[in-house]
């Protein structure tokens, strides 16, 4: 799957923490994971519309 974070907005709002290259990586798998429950969760719903009270 594409790239669903922003490198630039994480290191800008970790501050004037230092990001590790993997943390990129492992991030975005994590964003992948959420999306795709709040996809599924919308389906049980009998929606296609992904929606807040999804995640």
């Amino acid at each position: 799957m594409a790239d669903l974070i922003v490198k630039a907005a994480v290191k800008e709002a970790l501050d004037e923490m230092n990001v590790a290259a993997d943390f990129y990586d492992a991030l975005d798998e994590e964003v992948e994971e959420v999306l795709q429950d709040a996809a599924e969760r919308a389906e049980k719903n009998d929606r296609k519309t992904v929606q807040a009270r999804d995640l």
